[in-house]
């Protein structure tokens, strides 16, 4: 897939992550995605790991993220791994 690794990017900060359950079909995008970590599809509860991935910049304009969405926690390895919200330590690039 990508030599090895379970994701096409490799560094250490969050990112921006689109993802597709390759069972259900259900995608979904993250701005908590991280490198070879996956995030579990709410339908068919296995992990799945992002088929895309760029760098995160602070949104300007019409680019604003919906602050109302929670980062679903329970289904994120990342905050699984860390037993907190996994965004808390990196906010933009």
């Amino acid at each position: 897939m990508y030599c090895g690794s379970k994701t096409p990017y490799q560094g250490g900060r969050r990112c921006f992550g689109e993802y597709r359950c390759p069972e259900c079909n259900r995608g979904w995008m993250s701005a908590n995605s991280w490198a070879n970590t996956g995030q579990q599809c709410q339908n068919c509860s296995i992990v799945v790991y992002p088929h895309t991935q760029r760098p995160l910049h602070k949104p300007d304009g019409l680019d604003k993220g919906d602050t109302s969405k929670h980062h679903p926690q329970h289904l994120c390895e990342k905050c699984k791994r860390l037993g907190h919200f996994c965004g808390d330590r990196d906010r933009y690039h």
